[in-house]
């Protein structure tokens, strides 16, 4: 078990007591599957990347042009992740936003993201969802299952192709 300190309180056993308040953290795991893919070991069809993200398309998209960006460095989410981290993080946000919007002639664009399970999170691992969004148009829902691969791609290349432009 992997020793760390949460607001002064060491944790080993993945739990502390603090000023008479239980907390609960779960330290990060690097088998997730998006630290596979920062390491190369599972493919994706990146649109963006730079020395602190990388930024690919969603399998399981709630729009047309879901695109994930994802920091480099390894925390769980927001909750565990280095200030400076998040100011990497949301800048290349900003970016994937813009070509999305632009690249799908989308009417808006919503930005998503989740901390622990609760809120919603499924991958253990800082991200935020980029959806291009139409007036009128709800999101699929998540879960509905995986695209189809070379769909994925191409919608990857309309992105790249904006931020080119």
């Amino acid at each position: 078990m992997t020793q760390r300190r949460v607001n002064g309180c060491a944790l080993s056993s993945c739990s502390c007591i603090r000023m008479g308040t239980a907390m609960t953290e779960t330290a990060y795991d690097p088998q997730n599957i998006f630290g596979k893919i920062l390491r190369g070991e599972i493919p994706c069809h990146k649109v963006y990347e730079n020395d602190h993200v990388i930024a690919f398309m969603d399998v399981m998209p709630q729009a047309d042009g879901h695109a994930l960006v994802v920091p480099k460095t390894p925390s769980r989410n927001l909750l565990d992740a280095d200030p400076a981290t998040l100011g990497h993080l949301y800048a290349a946000v900003q970016t994937v936003a813009r070509a999305a919007k632009a690249a799908f002639a989308a009417d808006g664009v919503a930005v998503y993201q989740y901390n622990e399970a609760a809120a919603g999170q499924t991958v253990f691992h800082l991200h935020v969802h980029v959806l291009p969004r139409h007036e009128g148009v709800a999101p699929r829902r998540h879960v509905e299952g995986m695209a189809d691969p070379v769909l994925l791609a191409q919608h990857a290349e309309r992105i790249r192709a904006a931020l080119a432009g």
